[in-house]
């Protein structure tokens, strides 16, 4: 687990759980804020960016009481991620 900045007033926020796509090149960090409430973040990487994550759905500006309430949004809003967890779960 790791933390990122939170956009408000430089808190940390500590991720949760980190979701990648088959390939390696989407995620989907669930975080937890300072506060208890939960959120999440879509990132990708390319190869010509060195690997490195760039944030490509900001989605922190909502807020959930539970991981699960999170990972169950972020599955309706990131369309890989949903097809992911429909594959997973056959």
């Amino acid at each position: 687990m790791s933390s990122q900045q939170d956009s408000q007033g430089g808190r940390r926020t500590k991720v949760i759980r980190s979701l990648e796509d088959a390939d390696g090149f989407r995620c989907v960090d669930i975080f937890e804020r300072p506060d208890g409430s939960y959120g999440f973040k879509e990132f990708r990487r390319d190869p010509e960016d060195a690997g490195r994550w760039t944030l490509v759905g900001d989605y922190s500006h909502h807020s959930y009481a539970t991981t699960d309430d999170a990972l169950r949004v972020a599955a309706t809003s990131v369309p890989w991620l949903g097809a992911s967890i429909k594959s997973k779960s056959r």
